[in-house]
């Protein structure tokens, strides 16, 4: 059940308001807005940051999208106070860290410029009321029930799990969600970890190498992140046994992988977040569009067999991804106040 609230004056002008639209009374003196990242270099970064540069793009707004290519927070905290002199009209921010981002980003804010968290909710003290996101304990629960169709039912033995990046909140609720539901679905399964599968590929690819090693006779592998999707992906083809593996992410050898069986994915729908984002950022500053107050959850979808062949065409054409992210986009926010929760209920 949705429980939405959004600030006031939103109902009116979403009514109004289509994607190209426009809201009368007010236009911004040549706005422009950005977007920093983290890991710039992983490919779910780079859908995000596509589809909130579309986005704005097709709004007619100067915008600018950055980030350390690795996980580099120092580097991110200055790329963010760079932003943040450059007197930006709105900055969306998707940070592995947001706990050591919260003053800089309560900074920008005081300062007048709109701050969105993307993908990782925002911490307290950070001044930021809007989160575009997942219900990633819905994606772990969703990926389970994947992974459980690969099993039999009376499937006994282990499974192991593994995440890129420890602690982080929204990687740390998949591997809940999937803690939540597999055992559920197949009773005789044991779940370990999760284990530390670094962020570095040559790193993430190792960890898998040596985990799956350790434990030939388990029933399968899953991962929280693009990296170890990639890497699960090409151990499962070179590997002659018979388990099985999972993960996250849209990764064309993981695609693939799904189409040769034997493999479990969900695509979080990163474009489809940073297009939302993008989209309400370009239009608050452009027509003083009023940004609501709480969580957005974003969609995601299960990869199979019957639709991975679509999903390659769709991540091939730019044109195709951009039309079918602004579908979403005019869904959510032709009614905002029935996509939002409160912002604490993010997970």
């Amino acid at each position: 059940m949705r429980v939405g609230r959004a600030v006031a004056g939103v109902a009116a002008v979403t009514l109004v308001l289509s994607l190209g639209g426009h809201s009368a009374g007010y236009a911004a003196p040549d706005p422009a807005v950005a977007f920093l990242t983290a890991d710039a270099g992983l490919g779910y970064v780079r859908e995000m940051t596509a589809g909130y540069a579309t986005a704005v793009a097709e709004a007619g707004v100067r915008h600018t999208e950055a980030g350390p290519p690795i996980g580099d927070t120092a580097r991110q905290l200055g790329m963010l106070e760079d932003l943040r002199r450059e007197g930006r009209n709105g900055l969306a921010v998707f940070t592995w860290t947001p706990e050591l981002l919260s003053g800089p980003m309560a900074a920008t804010g005081e300062a007048g410029t709109p701050v969105i968290a993307v993908y990782s909710p925002p911490a307290e003290g950070s001044g930021v009321k809007l989160y575009v996101g997942n219900d990633n304990f819905a994606l772990g629960e969703m990926l389970a029930d994947q992974v459980a169709s690969l099993l039999p039912r009376d499937a006994a033995g282990v499974v192991v799990l593994g995440t890129a990046v420890p602690g982080v909140q929204a990687l740390d609720q998949r591997i809940a969600g999937l803690r939540s539901r597999l055992p559920r679905v197949r009773p005789g399964v044991r779940l370990l970890g999760p284990f530390d599968t670094k962020q570095d590929p040559a790193a993430n690819l190792k960890s898998w190498e040596l985990l799956v090693r350790s434990d030939p006779r388990a029933l399968g592998f899953v991962g929280t992140g693009d990296r170890d999707a990639r890497s699960l992906a090409r151990l499962r083809n070179q590997s002659a046994g018979t388990w099985i593996a999972g993960g996250f992410g849209l990764d064309d050898i993981a695609v693939q992988a799904v189409r040769n069986g034997g493999y479990a994915l969900v695509s979080p729908e990163p474009y489809v977040q940073g297009a939302i984002a993008g989209w309400l950022l370009a239009e608050h500053a452009k027509r003083n569009f009023p940004l609501p107050a709480g969580w957005i959850p974003t969609p995601a979808i299960p990869v199979t067999p019957s639709n991975a062949e679509m999903i390659m065409a769709r991540q091939a054409s730019t044109k195709r991804r951009a039309d079918d992210a602004r579908v979403v986009v005019r869904d959510v926010v032709s009614d905002l106040a029935g996509h939002l929760l409160p912002l604490s209920a993010a997970r």
